[in-house]
């Protein structure tokens, strides 16, 4: 699947997308149908007559865990966890595969100078939460950017509100990769090249948004789930390579003197952040060129309150990154992983371990907070036996309350890297937060373990064979 019309053709063969033809604002009626739309467990949706545009816009693209498999190549009705454990597995044993630069691409049918830009008179940008201090270009987006000294390339999911023609903030989060290239630039006092795609094979913003750790580049853990190389083409003005089959990319440069505020904004916590005067000011992209297709497809995520498309997104690419850290790690007797997205897919995870020495589980969770995915952010983990798989969270809450003591069970870490989204914290003290391990095995070391009660597997058997002729299919 090299772009986003293949995936749209996909999903409408499964029928999992839907077109909407009657006309619909762009200001706040497209989020509100798309988040109605998305609590229902609805399709994708593609708005083919937004107010005051010719452009389409998609929405609601991975809402479901059938839309995510067919994002992967996977058979529909794939699990979570087995998408992910297919995604650890396709990067821990099949190699990274890194990008293949070719001339151009389809998304160079169409070439805007500086002049020319006008980006709220070109694309069908939604407002998409009242309180929303502005129309947000960039929430299915992700910026390109390299490293000074080693050449790395990032890809990076960072929020962008439209400032006015040509300029554009970004929030960029201290610590995050971009973040790193920036404060080099800042220091060298040079612009910093940048490149915000909006429109691609979706696997790629699935990437963007996933914690890979750094120095590798997010290009080549896609041509590892792909087993083929993105097709990538060198930037006119910054020399980035850029993805050839996009619909959308705006490229240009990163000033460090100009730091703007922006916001609010409705974030995946459910809450506002960015409110003007309480938060640090944020980096302005300068948009220089515009690269698109002559019929590009807008793509648009409403964030908010669990569960949107960008809760499922970080379910899945955290619970695969964070299978493959401890893959990586060599944490023994891991059977399953599982960061769900109620838990916006971030602040909560779930293992299931086959314990094999006194301490293990805690070993298990330690390692979960000590990761590339699980430091930054994560509140808790939870460890269950082997028995409960760590999606099956009916029998994660029965662990909970047949194998974990809260005096016995409990190890809180006091001091720990946080996310300045967290609305659980104070406003100004973000940065610092704490974790906790809750630990819902039988102890290893019980010499007299409780007794769980089992079904008689032949009357299962028996009753499974009778099942049609009692009605219950």
């Amino acid at each position: 699947m090299k772009d986003l019309r293949e995936w749209i053709a996909a999903c409408e063969r499964e029928g999992e997308l839907k077109r909407i033809k009657a006309e619909v604002d762009w200001n706040l009626e497209l989020s509100h149908i798309a988040k109605l739309n998305e609590e229902r467990r609805g399709p994708a949706l593609l708005f083919e007559n937004v107010k005051d545009y010719t452009i389409p816009v998609l929405t609601s693209a991975f809402t479901t865990e059938r839309r995510l498999a067919v994002t992967l190549g996977l058979e529909p009705g794939t699990s979570m966890c087995e998408m992910a454990r297919w995604w650890m597995k396709a990067v821990t044993e099949g190699g990274l595969i890194k990008p293949k630069e070719v001339p151009s691409g389809p998304v160079t049918e169409v070439i805007l100078r500086e002049d020319q830009i006008d980006l709220l008179r070109d694309f069908p940008v939604p407002k998409i939460y009242p309180k929303d201090g502005g129309r947000y270009i960039g929430t299915a987006v992700y910026l390109i950017t390299r490293d000074m000294e080693t050449a790395w390339v990032n890809l990076g999911t960072y929020r962008m509100m439209v400032h006015d023609r040509n300029h554009t903030g970004i929030q960029i989060i201290k610590g995050k990769h971009a973040d790193m290239h920036f404060k080099q630039y800042e220091k060298a006092g040079k612009l910093m090249p940048a490149a915000a795609v909006i429109g691609c094979d979706p696997i790629q913003f699935l990437v963007s948004s996933t914690l890979v750790p750094a120095q590798v580049s997010e290009y080549d853990v896609i041509g590892a789930l792909r087993g083929e190389p993105v097709e990538v083409f060198e930037g006119e003005l910054t020399g980035l390579p850029l993805p050839a089959h996009a619909e959308i990319i705006l490229e240009g440069f990163i000033d460090p003197k100009d730091l703007r505020e922006e916001g609010p904004f409705g974030e995946y916590t459910g809450y506002y952040s960015g409110k003007k005067g309480e938060e640090w000011p944020k980096q302005v992209l300068h948009v220089k060129r515009v690269y698109m297709r002559r019929d590009p497809i807008f793509w648009v995520t409403t964030v908010g309150k669990p569960i949107t498309d960008t809760h499922m997104i970080q379910s899945l690419n955290r619970t695969a990154t964070l299978w493959t850290d401890l893959e990586t790690m060599r944490v023994p007797g891991i059977r399953s992983v599982f960061i769900p997205p109620q838990t916006t897919g971030r602040f909560w995870a779930i293992v299931s371990l086959k314990t094999m020495y006194p301490g293990h589980s805690i070993h298990a969770g330690m390692a979960v907070h000590a990761s590339s995915t699980g430091h930054y952010g994560m509140k808790g983990v939870i460890v269950v036996d082997e028995d409960i798989k760590a999606d099956d969270l009916d029998r994660v809450w029965w662990a909970l309350s047949v194998r974990y003591d809260p005096r016995r069970s409990t190890e809180l870490i006091k001091r720990a890297r946080s996310t300045p989204l967290d609305p659980a914290l104070p406003i100004d003290a973000r940065d610092i937060g704490s974790k906790i391990i809750l630990d819902a095995t039988i102890p290893y070391e019980w010499e007299r373990k409780p007794e769980e009660i089992f079904l008689d597997e032949e009357m299962v058997k028996r009753v499974k064979e009778r099942w049609g002729e009692l009605g219950l299919d």
